[in-house]
Order: structure tokens, then C-alpha cells, then sequence
């Protein structure tokens, strides 16, 4: 597997679909380093961790080039194929298994807004994977008034749901949080202007796009990638 992953790396990178080959690279070194641990060969680790070398220099070597590393994605108003699946899943490899997710709308259905609802579609994205989330992490703010413990309830509904599969979803709200991000521990941070509410609202319940978000109209935003590496923290 981690030969094939390399493999893949390579191609991507003579493609100059760098973003991508940086993340098969990364897969494939975390892969090998599993077979090291694995292996009781002091002949097979030497040439293991050879490669391994050999794999890194290039890893770092594609990290450090400028200007490779920060993809932007421009969605037009009323723009359609811009499903959760179609704009991350380059990025959710079988490595991931820890999301963040920060966003300060995540709340009840309110004036036309589906952020409670994206959410739990954003969750059923990582439960089918092919990424093995464990634990997803989520920090947003209380909904105003008489929603609040509409959001509550629905937001430990999902709790509860993702349970069955196995995966723990942390839930902690903040009063001053106004960033909206989702990063994953692969190292690779998305940032989209409006979060995970870009959807339009559906023009009715059986219309097309009202159950697939490829085909359901966006509201214009920009959506930021970043990998960890070439972020400096202040």
C-alpha cells in the first residue's frame, strides 16, 4: 500500500498536481514508517528508513516551493458542483482521523439558514470516508433567543448518531469566535467565507438539489487551502 501510494505521489507531482502529491506523499512515509515498526529485520529497517530518507527530501522539497500551497477556489453565485465530497475529498485520505471544525453558525434552522443540517451532511461525508475519522472536533457559538436549545438538542442528536459509528464529535461554544475554518491531522486547513452554509436555500422539497448538494445552487464565496507547513503562528 505504501508503495502504490509513492507511486501515486510521483505521478502527481510530474502532473504538477502538487497539493495532491504532497498529500499522497505524506500517506505513503506514514505508511512505510508503520511497516519499520513493524518489521524485526535489521537489514529490511536499514533500507526502509533509506527510502524513507530518500521519500522526505522530496516531501520537503515540494512543501518549500512557493507558491504550491495555497489553492483558492472561487464559487460563482448560483454556481452547482460544489458538494462537500467534490471540494474535500482530495484532502481526506485514509490517514485522517481527527477534524476541527470552527465555524459560529452551526445553529437552528433560522431565516433560511440550513447550518444545523450542512453540518450533519459534512459528518455523514467523513463517516463514509475513505478517511477513519475518529473524533471530530467542533467549536461554534449559541444560537440567539428560544433557538438556543433547538441547537442544543440537534447538535446532540448528531452526537448521539455519530456514536453508533464510532465517532466521537467534541461540541464547545465560544462568544467571540468569528474565523471559519476545518483543519484535519494530515495537516491540510480549508477556509471558506461562509463556512459550511454556501448552499442556497432549496426551492422546494422535491426540487432538484434539495437531497444532492452537487446540484444545489451556491451562494458566491471563496474557498482558501492551506497546508500547516507553510502557516506561521503569531
Amino acid at each position: 500500500a505504501g508503495a502504490e501510494t509513492v507511486k501515486r505521489a510521483v505521478e502527481l507531482d510530474l502532473a504538477s498536481r502538487f497539493q495532491e502529491s504532497l498529500v499522497c506523499y505524506q500517506e505513503g512515509i506514514d505508511l512505510l514508517l508503520q511497516v519499520v515498526k513493524a518489521t524485526k529485520d535489521d537489514a529490511k529497517k536499514h533500507r526502509y528508513r533509506q527510502k524513507i530518507s530518500e521519500l522526505f527530501f522530496f516531501f520537503l522539497s515540494l512543501s518549500f516551493s512557493d507558491g504550491k500551497y495555497h489553492k483558492q477556489i472561487r464559487i460563482e453565485e448560483n454556481a452547482t458542483g460544489f458538494g462537500y465530497k467534490k471540494l474535500f475529498q482530495e484532502y481526506l485520505t485514509e490517514i485522517v482521523s481527527e477534524v476541527w471544525v470552527e465555524d459560529p453558525y452551526i445553529r437552528h434552522i433560522h431565516q433560511a439558514r440550513y447550518s444545523l443540517y450542512n453540518f450533519l451532511r459534512f459528518c455523514e461525508m467523513l463517516v463514509k470516508g475513505p478517511c477513519k475519522v475518529k473524533t471530530i472536533h467542533l467549536l461554534t457559538s449559541y444560537d440567539e433567543g428560544s433557538g438556543r436549545s433547538q441547537q442544543i438538542s440537534g447538535l446532540e442528536e448528531i452526537q448521539q448518531s455519530l456514536r453508533n459509528y464510532g465517532v466521537m464529535l467534541n461540541i464547545a461554544f465560544s462568544s467571540s469566535i468569528h474565523d471559519r475554518e476545518i483543519r484535519f491531522n494530515n495537516g491540510w486547513m480549508i477556509k471558506i467565507g461562509r463556512g459550511l452554509d454556501y448552499f442556497k436555500k432549496p426551492q422546494g422539497r422535491f426540487s432538484i438539489g434539495y437531497c444532492d448538494f452537487d446540484l444545489r445552487p451556491c451562494h458566491e464565496t471563496t474557498v482558501d487551502v492551506f497546508h500547516t507547513k507553510h502557516t506561521k503562528k503569531m
